[in-house]
């Protein structure tokens, strides 16, 4: 297999563009604004950027991309974690295989769809299944593990979506968890430099850079055209990490026609008997984390960005300005959680949360901040994945479907989970939100008001 992660490539270009000349920057970012992405020297400038006046240029750039792509619709789902057994020795994971002190647990079935419930009577409408990396979880048990949250709840209270993160497979196994009705397929580098990888990863399937690296390309091979890749920032250089991430998406996009769904930037956090957790080698702060996001947004503009709860509130907050389109809410990272409530065991996460809102105090911080929570499903439901996804989103025309999908399920959630305070900002937001649907107006209009009446599940 070709190696399409160029590393004498990517540090050529870093060392190159070390002092970008500002007339450059300038270029780049109006190019940007075109939305269609940037090329790997073009990236090279921006991570480079330092005076203050440039950036705030690029976090305006990335918030007008965001909002021409997705509107202001800031997508919610939740993770549940079915497993923390693990079959790798990861220096930066709780989970590794040697942590003698990790509390194992793998949901039965029926423990499964008792946390199904628990979210899906919350309001949660999309959830992405999370399993360790070990060989007795097969792809067809993760087939039925997946069937087994579907079959939970009534008409109207279902989960209607279901992502998935889970260890590499083959073609075959992905042809097996496909045919569950799968999202998105979601799986971590965790760093592209393939000698720190090494160094990180001492035992287990993981330990195979290439294999890993090749994932979503069997994930496509399959019919999986949605996937998701990601960094886990804090082993090794961001820069490095972001030029590589962008040979990742373009080789994507070179071989299938189909870039990454999503990019996630989970940062590393403390962790039970990992020793990368509480001191990593490359700690990536704050102000480099909002410039990560920036960048990402100009660089792959069609791209859902992700932004989970190891984050912590406010700053979550800030990073939605400047294009972050999805979010984890109500979270926690250890099997069995949701139905503990509001116990913590550090014996069992997989890492430490920073946000610790409840989804309808997160919600209601989402509508404050004059943005539009969605639990919308559609775009899988109605056959926009992969080609069809990517042709509505590329030149900026996804939200015509994303803004009133996002008001009929933010509607549903408000009328049959939310608190009367949530309810009441929920309701004045999606009232300015409905006179301002372009050519669906007459039908969202009709919509809301079937909805009012007590209809469910309408979308476009």
């Amino acid at each position: 297999m070709k190696n399409f992660i160029d590393e004498k490539q990517i540090n050529t270009l870093l060392e190159e563009n070390k002092k970008p000349d500002p007339k450059l920057i300038d270029d780049i970012l109006i190019k940007a604004e075109s939305k269609r992405g940037l090329s790997l020297q073009e990236m090279a400038v921006l991570v480079n950027i330092k005076e203050k006046k440039q950036l705030d240029k690029m976090f305006a750039t990335a918030k007008k991309i965001k909002n021409e792509i997705y509107g202001n619709r800031v997508v919610i789902f939740a993770p549940l974690y079915v497993t923390n057994e693990c079959a790798n020795i990861c220096e930066y994971c709780g989970f590794r295989a040697d942590n003698t002190e990790l509390h194992r647990r793998t949901l039965s079935f029926e423990e499964l769809k008792e946390e199904t419930k628990i979210l899906s009577d919350s309001g949660q409408k999309r959830l992405l299944l999370v399993y360790g990396e070990h060989p007795k979880f097969t792809p067809e048990w993760i087939a039925e593990s997946i069937k087994a949250v579907y079959s939970v709840g009534g008409e109207n209270s279902k989960i209607r979506r279901i992502n998935i993160n889970t260890a590499p497979m083959d073609v075959e196994g992905f042809r097996i968890v496909k045919e569950a009705a799968i999202g998105t397929f979601q799986c971590f580098q965790e760093t592209y430099h393939r000698e720190t990888y090494e160094k990180v990863h001492l035992k287990g399937q993981k330990a195979d850079y290439d294999y890993r690296l090749y994932v979503h390309h069997r994930a496509n091979e399959a019919g999986i055209d949605d996937t998701g890749v990601g960094v886990l920032f804090g082993l090794y250089d961001w820069k490095f990490e972001l030029l590589a991430l962008l040979q990742h998406s373009l080789d994507l996009e070179k071989v299938f026609g189909v870039g990454p769904h999503t990019v996630s930037f989970p940062r590393i956090e403390p962790a039970l008997n990992a020793p990368l957790s509480e001191q990593p080698p490359y700690a990536v702060n704050d102000d480099d984390m909002k410039k990560i996001i920036a960048i990402v947004r100009l660089a792959i503009p069609y791209t859902g960005i992700i932004l989970t709860t190891r984050e912590t509130a406010d700053f979550r907050k800030e990073l939605l300005e400047i294009g972050v389109s999805q979010i984890s809410a109500g979270s926690r990272t250890y099997p069995g959680a949701y139905k503990d409530e509001k116990e913590n065991k550090p014996d069992m996460q997989q890492f430490t949360i920073g946000d610790t809102r409840s989804l309808d105090e997160a919600i209601r911080d989402i509508l404050k901040q004059g943005f539009l929570p969605s639990f919308c499903t559609s775009c899988y439901r109605k056959g926009r994945t992969g080609h069809t996804f990517m042709e509505y989103a590329k030149p900026g025309d996804i939200h015509k479907f994303c803004q009133p999908n996002a008001v009929f399920t933010l509607l549903e959630y408000l009328l049959d989970y939310a608190s009367e305070e949530t309810k009441k900002i929920g309701l004045q937001r999606i009232e300015k939100e409905t006179s301002n649907c372009g050519i669906f107006n007459h039908i969202i209009q009709d919509m809301y008001k079937r909805a009012l009446a007590g209809e469910r599940d309408l979308m476009l």
